[in-house]
């Protein structure tokens, strides 16, 4: 399963489901491997927020040439 994959599922079960979004907002990584059976690596930073009609995050990933040349970013630990 792809992380884009596996983001997806994620965001559907917290619409389905507010005791799996209440976890995820406390607790990203316990969340996903008690509901997908994936450990997310220590090494990791997950952080979980929530949109709101009047607020809204713009995530701004590594530039192609940064990730390319660092070998240690991980885009698939599913």
């Amino acid at each position: 399963m792809s992380v884009e994959s596996l983001k997806v599922q994620i965001i559907k079960k917290a619409w389905e489901d507010p005791e799996f979004k209440k976890l995820l907002l406390a607790d990203p990584k316990g969340a996903i491997k008690q509901e997908f059976g994936i450990d997310v690596p220590a090494d990791v930073e997950l952080k979980v927020v929530e949109e709101t009609s009047s607020s809204y995050y713009l995530v701004i990933p590594p530039a192609p040439d940064a990730a390319s040349a660092d070998n240690s970013v991980k885009y698939t630990w599913t």
